[in-house]
């Protein structure tokens, strides 16, 4: 049995039902679960690892519930820099057609490592496409180097050009191999016990990329499978006008008829969502990936959080793809999502309510991407759950001083990496680095890579 002791933390952040927060506290994990929470005399004081977390901020580590991991390869492309989403995704359909397995295991290793560093330990990925012989088993392949929690999408599009989709047909797959790509990697990598560390996702691009017959066979398909079901929704008015005009309904309604509303299911985005939509997601737990900056990259609208959570909308937080947002922070987007919220409620601009504070922007970050991924394990540090959990010195640096209150300056500070994390009892990031990558070699081939897409 393996054991893991963090001791004298400045602040012990739980997460729990009543907020707690200890001064001084210490937790104790053996062979990757929590067995102890609590102040640092109350605890033993000796493990197989321990780490003196004196000056730091312990806290879960964050889940990051939408992400396009092989975006990371197209970052920052210029005939994409000032465009909508529509815009966005025509320019970069070319590039990503060009992908192939080695680029793909590359991007997702970057990504994955990008996570971890800015507080990640469980990560949820959306690839839908699949071009030049690539595959899931690509992606499972690159996350092992880095060796958070990893939650992968057998993502996938069928509506082209050519039937009145927006992806170019060359991209786009056909229902039947669809399918059976899906059940082949639910079988071969979806691990659905407690403490799991590779698990599976069915998730469709998006109204405008697959057809309608897809994203029902798709739910049906996932439900006998036991997995969960993700796609884009409501992320702009373009979708919305292109719901309108070739469904006859709104994005959610649409949704709903295809049997793809429930707390198995969550959306990315859901920006343009009626009360009377989000009512319907909150009564089935349907949830939503907010993803603050890729909105405001794309000037795709402000996402109605404060509504969907006074209306019991479980809400989590997503990178979103690293081309735009064009970074994998995700310490970065618990800030973002806490600025853009009261934004979003204040007067002139929005629906008024209270501001959000640091704590409920980390909450939603910890245990509202928990609850949006299905993870009752993860999401707070107490007795029983996975030792999933980061700490941060916030006495170290020169934008650290002058904070009365040392959890909330991570949020509302410019504080973007972490020093420590540790996923499931074992160290993956020490003193800010991922234990064991090989950083320089990786951002040679991923450079690389990037050249030949952009050729």
């Amino acid at each position: 049995m393996s054991s893991l002791l963090i001791r004298n933390a400045l602040a012990l952040v739980t997460m729990d039902d009543g907020g707690t927060e200890i001064a001084g506290g210490s937790l104790l994990a053996e062979d990757g679960w929590i067995t102890q929470v609590g102040k640092s005399s109350d605890l033993p004081s000796t493990a197989d690892v321990v780490i003196d977390a004196d000056g730091m901020v312990v806290m879960p580590g964050l889940i990051n519930t939408h992400h396009h991991l092989y975006q990371t390869l197209t970052r920052a492309i210029p005939e994409a820099q000032d465009a909508d989403l529509f815009t966005w995704l025509v320019a970069l359909y070319p590039l990503w057609s060009r992908l192939t397995p080695d680029s793909v295991r590359d991007a997702t290793t970057l990504g994955l490592a990008e996570l971890a560093l800015s507080g990640c330990t469980t990560a949820f990925d959306h690839q839908y496409l699949w071009p030049n012989g690539s595959s899931i088993d690509d992606q499972f392949e690159g996350a092992k180097q880095v060796p958070i929690r990893f939650v992968a999408s057998r993502g996938s599009m069928s509506l082209g050009e050519s039937s009145g989709g927006l992806p170019p047909d060359s991209i786009v797959e056909s229902h039947e191999s669809i399918l059976r790509a899906s059940q082949d990697a639910v079988t071969r990598w979806h691990d659905p016990d407690p403490g799991s560390m590779r698990q599976v996702v069915l998730a469709p691009a998006s109204p405008f990329s697959v057809t309608g017959e897809l994203m029902k066979e798709s739910a049906a398909l996932a439900r006998e499978l036991g997995v969960r079901l993700h796609t884009h929704i409501a992320e702009t008015v373009d979708e919305e006008a292109f719901c309108l005009e070739r469904f006859d309904a709104r994005p959610v309604e649409y949704a709903e008829q295809l049997d793809w509303l429930g707390d198995d299911v969550w959306f990315a985005h859901g920006v343009h969502i009626s009360a009377d939509e989000s009512e319907r997601m909150a009564r089935t737990k349907t949830g939503v990936a907010h993803c603050p900056t890729s909105n405001m990259r794309l000037a795709s609208g402000i996402a109605p959080i404060a509504r969907y959570r006074q209306q019991g909308v479980p809400v989590g937080l997503g990178v979103d793809g690293s081309a735009s947002n064009d970074s994998s922070n995700l310490l970065a987007e618990v800030r973002q999502a806490m600025l853009l919220a009261r934004l979003a409620v204040a007067p002139g601009v929005g629906e008024g309510g209270p501001l959000m504070s640091a704590r409920e922007a980390l909450r939603m970050a910890t245990r509202g991407s928990a609850e949006v991924l299905g993870r009752n394990d993860l999401g707070s540090l107490e007795a029983g759950k996975a030792c999933d959990l980061i700490a941060i010195d916030v006495t170290s640096q020169l934008g650290d001083s002058g904070f009365a209150d040392p959890v909330a300056g991570l949020v509302f500070g410019s504080r973007s990496g972490v020093d420590w994390s540790v996923v499931h009892g074992r160290v993956v990031v020490e003193r800010g680095e991922v234990v064991g990558l090989e950083c320089d070699e990786l951002r040679n081939r991923h450079t690389s890579w990037s050249k030949q897409l952009l050729a």
